[in-house]
Formats: C-alpha cells, structure tokens, sequence
C-alpha cells in the first residue's frame, strides 16, 4: 500500500496526462484535481487508474488544496500535470522527507533550452525569490512547482491562498515554522503540444500570477510586522 499520493491540479490536460499517467512510478498513488476541464481530462484520468476529484473553484491553489485533502496517505508530492516534469523525480524528494533530511523537498527546475520561460515569467519569479530569500533567509532558487512533504504537515501550515500565490505563502510559512526546505534539481521539459500554461503561456496569466504573488508577500509581510 503507498504511502505517498501524487497531487496533479489539472485545467485541459487531456493531452498531457496521456502521456503523463503511464510513466508515475509504482508505489505512488495519483489524484487527478480536475479544476473546471474542458476537455477530456477527468476521463483520461479515470481510465489510467488515478482517482479523480472534481475541484470548481478555480485557482491553483485551490486545486492542490483539494488534493491534499483527499490524499489519504502519509506524504503528498505536487507536481505540474501538463507533462513538464518527470514523476521519477518525485522519489528523491519523498526520500528526502522520508529520511527526515527535508520537511519540504522541492524541485529546481533545470529547463531544456526549448523549455525556457518566457522573460516576464523569469523576472516576476526571479523578484519573488529576492524577496522570499531576504524575509526567510532560505536560499531558494526556484518556487517549487514540484514539491513534497508531509501531508499533515502541509494541513496544519493553514494555507489560505487559493489561486497562483499558494506556492508563495507555502514558503513563506514553512520557513516562519522553521521547516528544513530543501531543494534538488529536476528536469523541466517542454510543455506537452496541445497543452498551454495557464502563467506564461499568455500575458494574461502572467499579471495575475504577478498580482497574486505580490498580494501574498503584502499580506504576510503585514502578518509578520
């Protein structure tokens, strides 16, 4: 039986998931958020095995808070289910936490050329992580969209943003409960074709990230003071 579920927060990635379900490494378990799909997702889902949960607030944060609190497993792994990462990677991290080095293990994406962000993306994260590295003093390189720890933990952390700024008030807290937050290098692969980010994948996406990251840095930097 797995201790670990592999949380996918997913928006129109019929595509990726065909792709994506078959090669999850055994021992792992899969839940699906399907976040408002439009197309085929929840059915390819389904049809691979992992279990789906229909999530109808949209956001990301939202997505990946209702898949952690359906895991119902020891630990939770997060990752991205447009086909960018490989689920391999994942078990390194779980080692990580499992062994006790890490309380959140995290991903550093190494990008293929052809995987590189657009600019505005690399300068929004690049600001964020400035800012995240001077509050908590953890030399992060990379937000994490792959990410594990355990599922408790992550429950009792409180959370409370539900759209692009969940991942930045995750560290934020986590390094204000003096988490050991360690990160390893993993691969960033292109986007599977037919598939596009809901970030930088337009210019749209890309402001309200930004607005989401900043309100968060805005109202934890007040929580703090």
């Amino acid at each position: 039986m797995t201790d670990c579920q592999l949380v996918l927060p997913c928006r129109d990635e019929e595509a990726a998931l065909r792709a994506l379900l078959p090669r999850v490494p055994d021992g792992l378990g899969v839940i699906v958020v399907d976040n408002g799909s439009s197309d085929r997702t929840a059915e390819v889902a389904r049809s691979a095995g992992a279990t789906v949960v229909v999530e109808s607030t949209p956001g990301y944060g939202a997505a990946v808070q209702a898949g952690i609190e359906a895991a119902g497993t020891t630990y939770v792994a997060v990752m991205d289910g447009d086909g960018s990462f490989d689920p391999d990677d994942v078990l390194p991290l779980l080692a990580l936490v499992r062994d006790g080095r890490a309380d959140l293990a995290m991903g550093r994406r190494v990008p293929a050329p052809e995987a590189r962000p657009p600019w505005p993306a690399r300068v929004g994260n690049a600001l964020v992580l400035a800012v995240l590295r001077r509050r908590t003093g953890v030399a992060l390189h990379d937000l994490g969209p792959l990410r594990v720890a355990r599922r408790a933990d992550l429950l009792g952390l409180g959370v409370q943003d539900r759209r692009f700024g969940y991942p930045v008030e995750l560290v934020q807290r986590a390094a204000d409960a003096k988490w050991r937050i360690v990160e390893r290098d993993v691969a960033y692969h292109p986007r599977t074709p037919g598939t596009r980010s809901k970030v930088s994948g337009s210019l749209r996406g890309t402001v309200l990230a930004a607005r989401d990251f900043l309100r968060v840095l805005r109202v934890t930097r007040r929580a703090r003071s």
